[in-house]
């Protein structure tokens, strides 16, 4: 039986629970791509895309959907911070 992680949404909103290594990959390709700069969602997306490739890690499932909800859970545990640049917002490690 595979092991899953409930996640936490930063405004208290039901979140959904997840494969714990989904989860433990996820996190690591959101830290490494937020470690270099703040980055707006799209841009987090096309550097976690390329993260998977470089890395050749073989993730199943949406990456958009799992980089989502992952993020949303290190909002909530204060490991990601928002913030507002512009009429945009970005993303990065707090």
């Amino acid at each position: 039986m595979e092991t899953k992680i409930q996640l936490s949404h930063p405004e208290g909103k039901n979140a959904f629970k997840i494969d714990a290594e989904k989860y433990k990959l996820m996190s690591k390709a959101i830290t490494h791509c937020l470690n270099k700069q703040a980055l707006t969602h799209k841009e987090m997306l096309e550097a976690v895309i390329a993260y998977f490739k470089k890395t050749k890690i073989k993730f199943d499932g949406s990456l958009e959907w799992y980089m989502e909800g992952v993020k949303l859970d290190l909002e909530a545990k204060k490991k990601v911070k928002r913030i507002k640049e512009g009429s945009k917002f970005k993303f990065l490690i707090s």
